[in-house]
């Protein structure tokens, strides 16, 4: 029996201990609808998930699975890149999740990109609840990943340990360009 779980499986694991029926949580890179769907069961009929895309095929593809699982109630579907999140939020947010990268199945030359991704890591921030998380999935093997992990390195690098956790999850014994997870959680200071 395999222990150690996947990237992603981490990432849900980590919002499966954090998020409770009621709360409004973000991902920030629908794709598929995996996370989008995992986060609307979570936060039940009365949390709320903004789920963010710029691709229509990611939104259409996020919104048959809703429809199938019949959760499109709790689900605010966004065509809009992340870095614009904050256009759309108004309140505190329990977890913000990222999955980064390209659409699984998409175009590979549509990927996450360094600086919108910077930007809504720190919009993100300004929006967390205390105790709340920011998750990513990082994917360094594409054009452009390596570049997309430093600028992000770089920055939770230098946030203050009194009001951040941050922690790197990965594997030692994998390629290079293996997925891994970082956790943000803004600590609870008042």
């Amino acid at each position: 029996m395999r222990l150690v779980p996947s990237a992603v499986t981490i990432a849900h694991e980590l919002a499966k201990k954090i998020v409770r029926p009621g709360d409004t949580v973000v991902d920030a890179t629908a794709g598929n609808g995996n996370d989008t769907i995992y986060l609307a069961q979570l936060v039940g009929p009365s949390g709320l998930v903004f789920s963010f895309d710029i691709q229509a095929e990611a939104i259409l593809a996020t919104r048959d699975k809703l429809v199938l699982a019949n959760l499109e109630s709790r689900v605010k579907l966004i065509q809009d890149g992340h870095e614009n999140l904050d256009k759309y939020l108004s309140k505190p947010i329990k977890l913000i999740i990222f999955n980064l990268g390209y659409l699984p199945g998409g175009d590979k030359c549509i990927i996450t990109k360094p600086a919108t991704t910077l930007a809504a890591l720190k919009k993100s921030l300004s929006f967390l609840e205390s105790e709340g998380l920011v998750l990513f999935t990082v994917y360094t093997g594409h054009p452009g990943g390596q570049e997309e992990w430093e600028s992000i390195q770089a920055y939770i690098g230098q946030l203050p340990k009194e009001q951040y956790d941050v922690v790197l999850c990965t594997y030692l014994n994998r390629n290079v360009h293996h997925p891994f997870t970082i956790m943000i959680q803004k600590l609870n200071n008042g």
